[in-house]
């Protein structure tokens, strides 16, 4: 029997707010285990995709929405290809255009068991908050295997 290896799409808000300058949205998960960490512990909004019936730009939508409290800007967006995370997940992720503010954003909850094995139920909200960054700042913060999106969204713009 071959195991499927887990997959996630995410999607990656830019803006351009003074003289042309990059600011990059980056989501902070939230939780007892993520309160403490700020570098390499940011992400870019996403979720699992959970079976066939949705297409992956799909699912980076509707997670942008459940994780930011905002539906998605329209436009056309910039594919940012794959990148493997270390354990093992594949994300694959799109970049558009579009602003938010993050005092207004607020994520879905979900339950985790806290602490590890410890049969207790905990609820807590999925991202606790959301920040602009510039793309230096933002590779600084963000999980080490998602630095290629900013990469590569900088290599896209770059290009057109």
């Amino acid at each position: 029997m071959t195991s499927r290896s887990r997959r996630s799409a995410g999607l990656l808000l830019y803006r351009r707010p003074a003289a042309g300058e990059l600011e990059l949205l980056l989501a902070h998960p939230g939780g007892p285990f993520w309160a403490s960490r700020d570098d390499g512990a940011w992400t870019v909004p996403k979720g699992e995709i959970d079976d066939d019936r949705e297409t992956p730009w799909d699912v980076a939508r509707r997670e942008f929405e459940e994780e930011t409290g905002h539906p998605p800007p329209g436009g056309v967006p910039l594919q940012l290809g794959e990148i493997r995370q270390k354990g093992g997940k594949v994300v694959e992720a799109w970049a558009l255009e579009g602003d938010l503010d993050p005092a207004d954003a607020h994520s879905n909850e979900i339950e985790i068991e806290w602490p590890p094995r410890s049969g207790r139920r905990l609820t807590i909200p999925e991202i606790d908050r959301v920040a602009w960054f510039a793309p230096d700042e933002a590779r600084r913060r963000i999980k080490d295997t998602q630095v290629p999106f900013i990469d590569r969204l900088i290599a896209g713009l770059a290009s057109d």
